[in-house]
Parts: C-alpha cells; structure tokens; sequence
C-alpha cells in the first residue's frame, strides 16, 4: 500500500502542470468571474465564452477535481479559494498575475531549466531579466501582471513593519509600484523612489498616477546590478524579488550599496522567496527558487539565515526575520546603527 501511495504522490507531482493549465485556461476564459457568486452550468458557460461545451465540460470537470470548481445538480461553483482570489477585482485577486505572468512568460522560460543545470546551454542563448525587460511587449506583460500580484504582499509589509517615520524610501527593483502605493497608502509622510528597468517604469508611472500617488512615487531608470543609484539621503531601502534574480556573487553589494545610501538609525529590508536554514521546504518557496535558476544560472537559494549574515557582514545590526506570504516568502531586516 505504501508504494502504491509513493507512486500516486509522484503522478500527482508530475502531471501538476496539466491541473496549472487548466487553471491558466480557465483565467483566460474568465471562467471564475463568470461563476461569482452564482452558479452555471458547462452549457450556460460555453455560451458566454462562446467555445464548444464539450472544452469546457472538460475544463470545468478537470478544475473540479482540482477544488477549484464544486458541481451540484449540473452546476459548477467556484470553491471558496477561486471566489477569493481568481474572481476580477476581488479584493485579493492575483488571477492576472497567473495568467500574464506564470503562463504566458514564466512556463516557457522554464524550458531552458535542463540546459542551464546540465550546462548544456550557450550562455548566449538563456534568457534573463535584464534581456526580457529590454523588449517592451514582454516587459510590460511582466510588470501588469507583477504588479496585481505585489498589492496584497505590499499591504502586508506595512503591517508587519512600522514605515511611520520613513519619510523618503529607495525601493530598488521596485517594479511598477505595488509595494511602494500600499506602503504610502499607510504612510501619508513616506515619499518613495523607485529604481527599475525604463520599460517597467513606463508603466509604473501609469500606475502611480492610478493610485493618486505621482506627488509622492517617482521613478528612476536603471538596472539595480549598475550601481547607478542615488547617493544617499534615505530612511529606508527595500527590495523585493531582487535577491534571487541576480547571480549569487551580487546579494552582498546589493547589501552594501543599501547600507551606504540609508541614513544613520534607518533600516533595510529584503523580501523574497526564502526556503527554511533545514532547506526541507517549504515547497513553494523552493520551486520558486528553481524557477529563478532557470534564467540566473549563478542564482543563489537562500536562507533567512543566510541572508541575515550578509546584512549583518555589511554592518547591519538588530537584524531579524518573519513570514511575509506563508509558505512562500519572508522578509530579513536590520538597521543601520546611529552616529
């Protein structure tokens, strides 16, 4: 019984790409937003989707399965999750996020995995951040999407860790906004500077000019690996999803070059996908990590404690950690000491 129970577990890990797609699928065809707060039939969704009810019998049955949809009488539901979370315009909707970037980008860079871990790939050819953010089609698909899934982590940030005397905030590889328009929404004195790739902060300035926010958001175009920042002058620097996109070597300059820009008494904070220092999960944060690997073949997987050596190596002091998304990120901290 247990070997039969080993091979299910391991069917069930190989074949999870096919429940995603049927996820991803269903996001395309605005299925969950479709089934809020009402319940249809495969017939009465084929016909607002305008595809083949046999497709979206199948799709439906295969995200039933998953517990994604319920079905009652003929009916389909979304479950409590999918209402939740892949409705448009939920309060926690990350379903763009899922759809534009996971399907749409992150799965096709995902083929180049094996080549990159097996060495059997010319440099040349593995794709990488700062060549995706230099074509604007995939940089805007990237950021859109980024930035519905960096809304809610964002509101999080600024409950777990007091802003409310951070008056000018540099947030490198801040992206479109996100982190950076909830933390203002909590804190009127905070001003933020974002530093981003010119394709991101194209449509990060749209963003923050959304949000109400251009008065106190502004954007400086540049790759954060560049060292091109501004000099000094900041309470506070943040980064977010940076460490495990640049090669390993560069996480302690990143460290350093935050320490030298943040004035006496202020504070850094390092957000991103972390596994446990035992490195026996969580799951989602160390697939996450793989997926880096996929385009950053000197990416690093890290640890809280690992990274709390780095700030602390740099000078940091009262450096310290907790679960920003549980099971998936945390966030390491620690101040600069006073003169």
């Amino acid at each position: 019984m247990k070997q039969v129970q080993k091979a299910e577990e391991i069917s069930n890990i190989a074949f999870g790409f096919m429940a995603s797609k049927a996820l991803f699928v269903a996001l395309h065809c605005n299925l969950f937003s479709l089934l809020s707060n009402k319940s249809l039939s495969s017939n009465d969704l084929a016909h607002l989707v305008k595809v083949p009810e046999n497709r979206i019998s199948t799709i439906c049955t295969a995200l039933t399965s998953i517990g994604l949809l319920t079905r009652i009488d003929g009916l389909y539901k979304n479950s409590i999750g999918a209402e939740k979370y892949l409705v448009k315009g939920a309060k926690y909707d990350f379903g763009d996020y899922l759809r534009l970037q996971i399907d749409r980008q992150m799965y096709g860079f995902m083929q180049q995995l094996e080549g990159v871990v097996t060495n059997n790939m010319d440099s040349e050819y593995i794709d990488s951040y700062a060549k995706w953010m230099n074509n604007e089609k995939e940089a805007e698909l990237y950021s859109e999407s980024q930035h519905s899934g960096s809304l809610g982590p964002g509101l999080t940030l600024s409950r777990l860790l007091d802003f409310s005397k951070v008056n000018f905030l540099l947030d490198v590889a801040g992206g479109t906004g996100g982190f950076a328009i909830r933390l203002c929404e909590q804190n009127p004195n905070l001003k933020v500077t974002i530093l981003d790739f010119p394709n991101v902060i194209k449509l990060g300035e749209k963003k923050v000019y959304e949000a109400g926010f251009s008065d106190r958001i502004k954007f400086i175009g540049g790759d954060a690996l560049d060292y091109n920042w501004p000099n000094k002058g900041f309470d506070a620097v943040l980064m977010s999803y940076l460490y495990n996109g640049v090669p390993g070597i560069e996480i302690p300059k990143l460290a350093s070059k935050a320490f030298s820009v943040i004035n006496s008494g202020g504070f850094y904070v390092v957000h991103d996908f972390m596994v446990e220092d035992d490195r026996n999960g969580p799951h989602l944060a160390a697939l996450w990590q793989l997926q880096h690997l996929a385009f950053t073949p000197t990416a690093k997987s890290i640890t809280p404690s690992w990274v709390s050596k780095v700030l602390k190596e740099q000078g940091f002091i009262k450096v310290k950690n907790d679960i920003l998304i549980p099971g998936m990120t945390k966030i390491v901290w620690g101040f600069k000491p006073k003169i």
